[in-house]
């Protein structure tokens, strides 16, 4: 009777053995996409609080004069943008030596307390400040992010997963749109205190949920031609000497680029766009413009990731070719955009721009991914957002101009010139070897 009892005691705690262990499973094939889900809140906050500010030109123009002139606005628009692309391949290289997990919850915290501090400025050169500020926070946040994701998701979910957190900040561009509405039912310093106090708000919520790969630090030591391993930060120059010493980089450098000046134009002036071209009232033109190219965009960009990630099980140019078939429906886009006047061009030409930015947007991490391995990664988005943050504070600064000049539609057209050139350059050049580059 002993035995019997004994053998029985075996038996279940065996069956608790396998259900404890199936749990464990379970929840393990499960968190990869609650670290979708959590992160993509993030990514709506933030393009949300740097978005805001396009739409609210017109009600903040009354307290700060300055914002009058479309030059002044586009500088105030600028300088989030070039401060953000020189913190970008640091941010990255960041990312890649430290846990990710706080790296965000900070850089959540301090943006979203940048954006309440704005709501107490009527100083054009403190809010000009604050942007710089707000343009370091949110620097340190993308490359860690999709590090993460890319982290947790392999080749047969991967497009899909940076696609569907690509989606959150189309959500959040499209909610920034209703800035001028709320700022004109309210006021532009309740839209920033309210906006700010939720995003503080988050980042307490992240440090309870939010888990950085157990595993990501077991590579991390790098041997050097003496045989002396070294870690950290001193692997600084091995990473960028990896990064830029290969040709396929340079491309993928040029290829994410290219339609930044027509992907950071939209963000930053195609309300403007919208309210000229249309002779409508910019608290209506916003949220028209920011709501069409975000939900374009949310098809493109699921739509994208699905197709990629099906199409590289089949071929190893998968993801190249979604990505190109995207960046070609751009160039239509942009001159029904530019040249475009009757409500149903302008939509058509948002529509097209939404559906291709996010088949592109889906794919730029997981084209990264098989041509640098996973140590490396964050700083080479990194040193990608460089040089994309760049080519948009510049054209957003020509485009203040142009818009000053009444060429704002002739111009935006022409960007579909260096956008046909990325099409090419990818499709001739980027072959990759693996669906997932996993060494050096």
């Amino acid at each position: 009777m002993e035995n019997i009892g004994e053998n029985k005691q075996q038996i279940n705690g065996k069956k608790e053995s396998n259900q404890t262990y199936m749990n464990q499973s379970k929840v393990k094939s499960i968190y990869p996409w609650v670290v979708v889900g959590l992160l993509w809140v993030v990514a709506l906050l933030n393009y949300m609080d740097r978005q805001m500010l396009s739409t609210m030109k017109v009600s903040m123009m009354i307290d700060i004069k300055e914002l009058e002139t479309a030059e002044n606005f586009g500088r105030l628009m600028a300088v989030f943008l070039w401060i953000y692309g020189f913190m970008s391949p640091v941010a990255g290289l960041i990312a890649d030596r430290v846990n990710r997990k706080w790296l965000i919850v900070g850089s959540l915290a301090v943006w979203s307390g940048v954006t309440l501090s704005m709501g107490y400025s009527t100083n054009f050169h403190v809010l000009y400040i604050l942007r710089a500020i707000m343009g370091i926070s949110e620097a340190l946040y993308i490359p860690a992010a999709l590090a993460l994701i890319a982290d947790y998701h392999k080749e047969g979910t991967r497009s899909l997963a940076i696609g569907i957190h690509m989606t959150g900040l189309y959500f959040g561009q499209a909610i920034g749109g209703f800035g001028a509405t709320v700022a004109h039912e309210f006021s532009w310093q309740t839209t920033f205190h309210s906006f700010g106090l939720i995003g503080i708000a988050y980042s307490i919520v992240l440090i309870f949920f939010l888990r950085e790969k157990k595993d990501r630090f077991a590579s991390k030591q790098i041997e050097t031609s003496g045989g002396i391993k070294i870690r950290g930060f001193k692997s600084i120059s091995q990473s960028l000497g990896m990064l830029l010493g290969t040709v396929s980089f340079w491309v993928i450098l040029f290829y994410f680029a290219a339609p930044s000046f027509p992907g950071w134009a939209t963000k930053n002036w195609l309300p403007t766009l919208f309210s000229e071209s249309l002779g409508m009232d910019m608290s209506k033109a916003g949220p028209l413009a920011t709501i069409t190219i975000a939900a374009s965009s949310f098809i493109g960009v699921i739509f994208g990731g699905i197709l990629a990630d099906r199409w590289i099980m089949k071929n190893l140019r998968g993801r190249i070719y979604t990505g190109a078939i995207g960046l070609s429906l751009l160039i239509p886009s942009l001159i029904l955009l530019g040249f475009g006047h009757g409500l149903i061009g302008i939509l058509g030409g948002g529509v097209l721009f939404g559906i291709g930015f996010g088949m592109f947007d889906a794919n730029n991490m997981p084209i990264l991914c098989q041509f640098v391995s996973p140590r490396h990664r964050a700083a080479g988005y990194g040193l990608m957002n460089l040089t994309g943050v760049f080519a948009g504070a510049f054209v957003t600064e020509l485009l203040g101009k142009s818009t000053d000049s009444g060429h704002l539609g002739r111009d935006m057209a022409l960007l579909a010139i260096p956008v046909a050139l990325a099409v090419v350059l990818q499709l001739l050049v980027l072959k990759p070897k693996v669906a997932n580059k996993e060494e050096d």
